[in-house]
């Protein structure tokens, strides 16, 4: 089998890993000329930790990214409060990663790089693509080179302005909000980059210009609103706009910039045969919330070993289960603006429905059931040492898990033991008890983990 993923940013790459992983020939393809170099996506949240966890880059990840920080708010110049967008959590047995992480977009895809090329796999530059056909064994495409290739699948992960999506003509439901415009901009600014700022000259969130630190650099992500209808994006009018708040400080370099405005949209279809949709090329999202680049990540994750698997139900099951998703997602990131514009002053505060952890695919009530995210426990392996249940599920492979009985004799199947229970085969015991209440389990209640961490 052969997979052609044309667009090479987080959904792109994080699609190629994991098939590349699974022994699949893949190849990445993207128009641009070079790599993107911007912070755009800049917060990962707890559940694309967990992805990047299964893949081997979450340690990259986290050495050079960091936890959200505070803001400090001034007014007129002026200190006026520290305020904390998000709550700051101690890691729990089943969610080890319980906060985001900050983290650069360009950043973020160099990890995912890095990762795929140990695989053999390079993004190859300047090889849009620019057309393709497909029938009932495959799809034939056309690359901006001149070369034509022929591929079992075409996933567009090409971003928002997708040339897959436009050529499959699946019309693209939503709006733009042409009365809202954002400047945003990479910056180096004589500031500490231990937590954020707010400047403004009144309290209006709308009204000021928000640094964040950008962590492993030495810049800070400015984001302003231009309700001015200014866009202009050189040094000198990020500078004008931080001295209209009052705000003595100094910006010595602009290292990226954009204009940003609430785009809203959702692809009508997210498969046409043996062609598939992900990320910003099914759904775009406002910033608001970071949400949009997880859930391209997870889209692609999604993806990945139903395209290992290959079986129809498999496939069919990526649009009903990742649409759904989606629209739930760009609610919830509208409703964020929504704050913003309306001047809400809690516009800033996330809480748990932001970190994706409670993303669902179950279609019945219960405790734990098919399609709820698989939780994590500390257990103890034959062996004695400790270990978690997701140490058990990473890699491209299903798990099974039976309580308090014994497991089949089978690869990736393990019987879950309370301390002083001894069975046959592969086992763990779970000497504290963190995994039997996880999973809501009792003696001989038994679960099949799906290699992308959910019960199946």
């Amino acid at each position: 089998m052969n997979v052609l993923i044309a667009g090479a940013g987080p959904t792109g790459l994080t699609l190629g890993i994991d098939l590349a992983r699974r022994g699949i020939e893949v190849r990445v393809v993207d128009k641009a000329t070079e790599y993107f170099a911007g912070s755009r996506g800049d917060g990962l949240q707890p559940r694309t930790l967990e992805v990047f966890d299964d893949l081997g880059v979450v340690d990259a990840v986290l050495a050079e990214g960091a936890p959200p920080t505070s803001t400090h708010v001034y007014l007129a110049g002026k200190f006026v409060m520290e305020r904390q967008s998000f709550v700051l959590r101690e890691p729990t047995p089943d969610v080890p990663y319980p906060n985001g992480c900050m983290l650069g977009q360009s950043q973020t895809e160099a990890i995912l790089r890095a990762r795929l090329a140990e695989f053999g796999v390079t993004v190859e530059l300047g090889t849009g693509l620019v057309g393709f056909e497909q029938d009932a064994d495959g799809v034939t495409a056309m690359l901006a080179t001149g070369e034509v290739v022929r591929a079992d699948y075409l996933v567009g992960a090409d971003g928002g302005a997708s040339f897959v999506r436009k050529q499959l003509g699946i019309a693209f439901e939503g709006s733009t909000d042409e009365s809202i415009r954002m400047v945003l901009g990479d910056v180096a600014a004589d500031l500490d980059p231990a937590h954020g700022y707010w400047f403004a000259a009144d309290p209006d969130p709308m009204s000021g210009v928000r640094l964040s630190p950008l962590p492993g650099t030495d810049l800070f992500q400015f984001v302003a609103a231009a309700d001015d209808g200014d866009t202009s994006l050189t040094l000198d009018a990020l500078r004008a706009r931080m001295a209209a708040t009052g705000a003595d400080v100094r910006l010595t370099r602009l290292a990226w910039s954009t204009v940003w405005r609430p785009n809203v949209r959702l692809a009508e279809r997210f498969r046409v045969g043996r062609v598939f949709l992900a990320g910003d090329a099914a759904h775009v999202h406002p910033p608001t919330g970071g949400q949009g680049l997880n859930t391209g990540v997870q889209d692609a994750y999604n993806l990945g070993w139903k395209l290992a698997d290959g079986s129809p139900e498999l496939l069919d099951s990526y649009e009903t289960e990742r649409r759904g998703v989606a629209a739930r997602v760009l609610g919830l990131s509208t409703e964020l603006l929504r704050k913003y514009v309306d001047r809400d002053p809690d516009a800033d505060r996330r809480d748990e429905n932001t970190q994706q952890l409670d993303i669902s695919y179950r279609t019945t009530e219960g405790f734990l059931v098919s399609g709820d995210r698989a939780p994590d426990a500390p257990v103890v392996s034959g062996d004695g040492t400790r270990v978690r249940l997701f140490d058990l599920f990473r890699g491209p492979h299903a798990t099974r898990l039976v309580f308090g009985a014994a497991a089949p004799a089978e690869p990736h199947s393990y019987a879950v033991l309370r301390p002083g229970q001894r069975v046959p085969g592969a086992h763990v015991v779970d000497a504290d008890g963190h995994a039997f209440a996880a999973y809501g389990a009792s003696d001989g209640d038994e679960f099949r983990i799906r290699p992308d961490g959910y019960v199946g």
